[in-house]
C-alpha cells in the first residue's frame, strides 16, 4: 500500500484519535518494553512513551515512518513489515491499532507477535471485525459493476474476522485470549467529500487500471448513493465495526 502520510494526518486523524481508547487496555507501565506494530505517523506511539515505557514503533510504510520521525524525533521508529520483522529483543507488550485487518497473512503476523513477546507478555489490539464498512464497500462493488469494472469489484485486500475466527488463530500458537469485544463504532469522516476521501486514502486498490476521470465519476456516483444511509445530520459516517483483543503469551 502506497500511503500518503500527510493526507492521512490531515484528513484521517480519527484513526489515532479513536485509538486512544485502546490505551487504557494496554495500561503501559514505567520501563516496560512495548512495540507499536503498525505505528503510522506515531501519535499513539508517543502517547505510550509518555507513560514512561520504552517504545519502538514499526510500520511498513517509509513515508509514515519518515513523518513519525519528524514529529517525534526522540522515539525509535523503524520501517519493518509486520509479517517478517525481526528485532533482537522481546517485549512486555505489543500494541496494534487499525492494522491487523490489512494483513491477509494472519498466521504469519500472529507468529511474529508471539515470538517477540516475553512469557506472560500481552498483545493489545484493535482492528476491523466482521461486517466492518460493509455498507460502504457493498455500495462500492455495486457501483464498480455498474460502470463495467467487474474485476475491480471483486478485489479483496482486507481481513475482517469474527472474534471466534481471530481468537482461534491466536490460540493455535499458544495465546490465551482474556478479553474480546466486537462492537459498532460509526466513525465521523471529515468534510463534504468524506466517502470519496476515505476511499482515496484506504481503497486505492479498488481503482487499479481505472483512469482519473472514470474514477471521479465512480466516486461521485457512489457517494451520492450513500447519502441516505451514511450521511447523518449532514456529516458522513463510515459503518465501522471493530474488534478489541487482549491475549497473553503462555
Amino acid at each position: 500500500m502506497n500511503w500518503n502520510a500527510s493526507f492521512y494526518d490531515n484528513s484521517h486523524a480519527f484513526v489515532a484519535k479513536l485509538g486512544e481508547g485502546l490505551l487504557p487496555l494496554l495500561n503501559p507501565q514505567n520501563d516496560e518494553n512495548i512495540l507499536d506494530l503498525g505505528c503510522g505517523t506515531g501519535d499513539l506511539t508517543e502517547k505510550i512513551a509518555q507513560s514512561g515505557a520504552k517504545v519502538i514503533g514499526i510500520d511498513s510504510s517509509a513515508k509514515m515512518i519518515e513523518l513519525a520521525k519528524a514529529k517525534f524525533p526522540n522515539i525509535d521508529f523503524r520501517q519493518l513489515n509486520a509479517i517478517d520483522f525481526e528485532l533482537n529483543q522481546q517485549f512486555d507488550a505489543i500494541f496494534s491499532n487499525a492494522v491487523l485487518h490489512w494483513i491477509l497473512e494472519k498466521e504469519k503476523v500472529i507468529k511474529q507477535i508471539y515470538s517477540h513477546l516475553i512469557n506472560g507478555g500481552r498483545l493489545v489490539a484493535e482492528f476491523g471485525g466482521a461486517e466492518n464498512v460493509e455498507i460502504l464497500t457493498n455500495a462500492l462493488r455495486k457501483t464498480l459493476n455498474e460502470f463495467g469494472f467487474t474485476e475491480n469489484s471483486k478485489i479483496n485486500f482486507w481481513y475482517f474476522p469474527t472474534i471466534g475466527e481471530y481468537a482461534t488463530e491466536l490460540e493455535k500458537v499458544g495465546f490465551r485470549v482474556i478479553f474480546a469485544q466486537h462492537y459498532d463504532r460509526p466513525t465521523e469522516l471529515k468534510g463534504k467529500d468524506g466517502i470519496k476521501d476515505w476511499l482515496t486514502m484506504f481503497g486505492e486498490k479498488f481503482f487499479v487500471g481505472i483512469n482519473k476521470t472514470e474514477k471521479e465519476n465512480i466516486l461521485n456516483t457512489l457517494q451520492k448513493s450513500l447519502e441516505e444511509k451514511l450521511l447523518i445530520n449532514g456529516v458522513w459516517q463510515a459503518d465501522y465495526k471493530r474488534i478489541r483483543i487482549i491475549a497473553i503469551k503462555n
